[in-house]
């Protein structure tokens, strides 16, 4: 393995792609700590150090920003603008005809649809900074802290601050965008491998601190099983042959091969996690906003709180039951099986036991529909760890093995070294992985 890393440092090509992607993430975790204008930087700390915040949906976009969100540097908004506008933009091809007819473009096609996703990731940024510095300027960033965050809460530097936390979403995204052309793997994916590996030590500090050595070796071992785990599932595919009969094309016969499909067994990768908590988390906001001058909740409010807590059976079984609903939403829009049928037709491709057109079609819905509910379940389970975690070990929310970082973490690892390892196969008869 060390063998292998050397000769990746070794190529000239490959090693100056690792340093300039390494470069940017240092640039990014710099950007991190770099408190937003009008912030007082010394009373975030403090309340940091308490302990509380607004947690749910908030709690969930500081997982993705590297904990830039809840300190309100210029970076506190992430990367989760551009996620949330790249999820619109996919969604919208199902209910906006040009959108799907760019996405069958080509090259010209997905350039148009790039840029109205950079758009919509500013729009998105906008709205969430105004929020954002809504909240710290009322205090309900942390509630249970009372000491200033914005001393000068002037319109001038109100405007300072959200005009700021945009721009730094912006240039999250040019620097993402600039690993994807100039670095290794997915510049998005990437950094946010990195802001939620970001918080690991942290997380698994704390747990050593409050449960000891045996609860925290344990708490390791179990992390091991679930890496394992999800990298076998993340890997595992149903593959659905397919053979393509010979065609005489002027003086040549082409076809006469034979191929598969790979069907991942989880083909929805992170988006239902992401999508049943952010849905989920809108009761806690809905209840903070509703409070009574006194302080007190309406009888409504206090039932809402109850129930939507993290720890809650009815919660864990409403997140069950949406992940697996947004699962099978997500597999349907983004894999059309009468698309890949006419497409298989057309260039002569059928699969032995079935009739090419309607029932090919049939047969890959089937088979969709059938390693789909397996492929839920599984995120279903990786997503409840972190809340079982929370009420066995007492640990923090942010529980490092499991839920959304350890499904991300994991996908972008793989799909990383893959890269690497397809560039060290151009140049060199090994490659990474043996």
């Amino acid at each position: 393995m060390f063998s292998a890393i050397a000769r990746v440092f070794r190529t000239p090509d490959l090693r100056n792609k690792l340093l300039f992607t390494l470069g940017i993430i240092a640039i990014y975790r710099v950007g991190v700590f770099i408190p937003a204008p009008g912030i007082d930087y010394s009373n975030v700390q403090q309340c940091l150090a308490m302990g509380e915040t607004t947690g749910g949906l908030y709690s969930f976009v500081n997982l993705f920003s590297g904990g830039a969100l809840l300190q309100v540097s210029i970076f506190a908004m992430g990367i989760m603008p551009y996620i949330t506008a790249s999820i619109i933009t996919q969604l919208l091809r199902v209910v906006i005809p040009h959108f799907e007819t760019l996405h069958k473009e080509g090259q010209a096609g997905q350039a148009k649809l790039t840029q109205y996703t950079r758009y919509l990731t500013i729009a998105l940024a906008l709205l969430q900074g105004t929020t954002l510095v809504t909240l710290a300027r009322t205090g309900s960033l942390f509630p249970s802290c009372s000491l200033p965050l914005v001393p000068d809460d002037s319109l001038i530097v109100i405007l300072l601050m959200v005009i700021t936390l945009t721009a730094g979403t912006g240039l999250i995204m040019w620097m993402g965008e600039l690993i994807t052309e100039r670095g290794i793997g997915n510049g998005m994916s990437i950094l946010i491998f990195i802001s939620i590996a970001s918080g690991f030590p942290s997380a698994m500090g704390s747990i050593l601190q409050a449960q000891g050595v045996m609860t925290f070796i344990g708490v390791l071992l179990i992390g091991l099983l679930i890496v394992g785990l999800v990298v076998f599932v993340e890997q595992s595919q149903r593959r659905i042959p397919v053979q393509y009969a010979k065609r005489t094309v002027g003086r040549r016969t082409v076809g006469g091969t034979s191929t598969y499909i790979p069907l991942k067994l989880n083909m929805a990768n992170v988006i239902p996690v992401i999508f049943a908590s952010s849905i989920l988390a809108l009761p806690q906001m809905l209840v903070q906003f509703n409070q009574n001058d006194d302080g007190t909740l309406p009888a409504w409010a206090m039932w809402l709180q109850e129930h939507s807590s993290t720890s809650s059976p009815w919660y864990m079984l409403a997140y069950t039951l949406m992940i697996i609903g947004f699962a099978y939403f997500y597999v349907a829009i983004t894999f059309n099986p009468v698309e890949v049928a006419d497409n298989m037709k057309k260039y002569g491709g059928f699969i032995p036991g079935i009739r090419a057109g309607r029932p090919t079609a049939e047969y890959l819905q089937y088979v969709i529909s059938r390693i789909t509910f397996p492929g839920a379940l599984y995120l279903a389970f990786v997503a409840l760890i972190p809340l079982i975690a929370f009420v066995l070990f007492n640990a923090d929310q942010s529980f490092p093995f499991g839920g959304t970082s350890i499904l991300i973490m994991v996908g972008v690892g793989l799909e990383t070294v893959k890269q690497i390892n397809a560039q060290m196969q151009q140049r060199n008869y090994e490659g990474l992985l043996r």
